[in-house]
């Protein structure tokens, strides 16, 4: 394919993704399909001789199609939102056209210099503690990494080496396996699975911190201060602490509340260790650049590191999870190597970072561009405007719920997901979901809280309006009247 053909069919590719979006809520929204469909729709082998880009677009529909799940069809209210929007997607495509790999700034100089720039602007928006900007002299600073769960692992790595250094400074002589077989780090019982795979690739011990229903799920600050004491006096080193604004099922405001990480901070800074603290808000970080929900962030000032993920809820596509340091130098102590290929005259400048010495993947895509687009196309006030939209729309699902006298509300309702059900037992639930999904009309996912199977409307789509969120309704309510007629008297 030359150039001039690349042409007329980039051309074509962008009316398919057009008319693919513009008629999206025409498809069912979840697939029909069973496991394994795909392999027989296609040979066993790839072709010996080049086929035509007609037939290969012709196959998207026969055999891509009826397995995609439509994330971004205004009837898709499982999990969570997924960031989708024009500008984004325009800077994906230049992106993959210059397919720079930033490993350094001699690599790619704009590369570099436009993610610390966009990470400053972000949380400028944020409103984020100045030690979390990099500025021109500053030393903390953003760098993106793939996901939420990357960016756990990467805090806690980088607490791990900043842990080990500490202890090392003081006592040289201790062996390094000594102190890593006693170093402890803390998460809620009801943070994400990741959590725990961090600790496990990591090799330190991660310890789950209770939480009781009657306390909305939020940890206190008291059970880890007792934890943390209990842990010293056994003779292990607690080093990092995790922690959620947002549980990332039910939207709940959690544990770290400006009392709690007052609580930690009392408690550690009396102590030669000093205790990372990570701020995870995957989901609900967007919402922060409203002021209205900028008091969920309280307590940032304490952090060592806090990550979100705009490729959710802030229109920049997959991937694209946003973390900052309070001190860069943590991150690099960590991760930087320093083999011949990496060095280049403007190293030790001071003026900017290498990304790749704040994460663990040695190459670097030109993510930046999507956020530079979509900041500028869209405009802070254009992006509030958005999270609005969506939380008014979950306000307005709830409100329906809350108007049936046979749903209940199961959570509090704080940004744009509602977790209800019908009063009765799980299995009426389960059945009611099963129902739902099968129709494959709208989609919508379960949690379980406190024993309850509940419902979940996710709020996700950028062209979701109010009359989907009322049909939405008007088909829940439909099954529900059949199961419920369904039931012995």
């Amino acid at each position: 394919m030359d150039a001039a053909e690349f042409r007329r069919r980039g051309k074509e590719m962008v009316d398919l993704i057009a008319d693919y979006l513009e008629n999206i809520e025409q498809r069912p929204v979840y697939p029909d399909v069973e496991p394994g469909y795909l392999r027989s729709l296609i040979p066993e082998e790839a072709p010996e001789e080049p086929e035509t880009y007609e037939d290969v677009v012709k196959d998207i529909e026969r055999v891509i199609m009826p397995g995609v799940t439509h994330w971004h069809s205004p009837y898709f209210y499982a999990y969570f939102p997924t960031a989708n929007s024009f500008p984004a997607m325009l800077a994906d495509m230049l992106s993959g056209a210059i397919g720079c790999i930033g490993f350094s700034w001699a690599a790619s100089p704009a590369c570099t210099e436009l993610e610390t720039v966009m990470m400053d602007w972000l949380g400028k928006m944020l409103k984020l503690p100045e030690d979390f900007i990099a500025g021109t002299h500053g030393q903390g600073g953003g760098v993106i990494q793939g996901t939420a769960s990357e960016a756990t692992l990467v805090a806690l790595l980088a607490a791990r080496s900043r842990a080990v250094r500490m202890i090392l400074a003081s006592d040289p002589q201790r062996p390094e396996t000594d102190i890593t077989s006693k170093l402890v780090a803390y998460s809620s019982d009801q943070a994400h699975c990741s959590v725990e795979r961090a600790g496990m690739i990591a090799g330190v011990r991660m310890k789950k911190i209770p939480t009781e229903q009657s306390d909305k799920y939020a940890v206190q600050g008291e059970t880890l201060r007792r934890m943390i004491q209990e842990d010293k006096a056994a003779g292990l080193i607690p080093f990092y602490v995790r922690t959620e604004h947002i549980h990332p099922l039910l939207q709940y405001t959690l544990y770290v509340s400006v009392l709690l990480v007052l609580h930690i901070c009392i408690f550690v800074s009396g102590n030669a260790e000093k205790i990372w603290m990570h701020i995870d808000a995957a989901y609900a970080g967007s919402s922060f650049i409203c002021p209205e929900f900028r008091p969920l962030l309280n307590g940032i000032e304490f952090a060592d590191s806090f990550n979100f993920n705009p490729h959710k809820w802030l229109l920049v596509n997959f991937d694209c999870s946003t973390m900052w340091v309070r001190k860069r130098s943590d991150l690099i102590g960590a991760f930087k190597m320093d083999p011949l290929y990496l060095k280049h005259d403007h190293q030790e400048s001071g003026r900017y970072f290498d990304i790749t010495f704040s994460c663990y993947s040695q190459s670097i895509r030109f993510r930046s561009l999507k956020m530079w687009f979509v900041f500028r196309m869209y405009g802070l006030k254009g992006l509030q405007d958005y999270i609005r939209k969506h939380v008014e729309l979950a306000k307005e699902f709830e409100s329906l719920v809350r108007a049936d006298q046979r749903f209940e509300i199961s959570a509090d309702v704080v940004l744009g997901l509602v977790c209800f059900r019908l009063k009765g037992s799980n299995e009426v639930n389960e059945t009611l979901l099963k129902r739902i999904n099968n129709g494959r009309k709208i989609h919508l996912v379960p949690c379980q809280l406190s024993g309850q199977f509940v419902l979940r409307f996710a709020v996700c789509a950028r062209t979701t309006e109010s009359r989907h969120i009322r049909e939405a309704w008007r088909l829940i309510t439909q099954l529900a009247e059949e199961v419920m007629q369904e039931l012995p008297n």
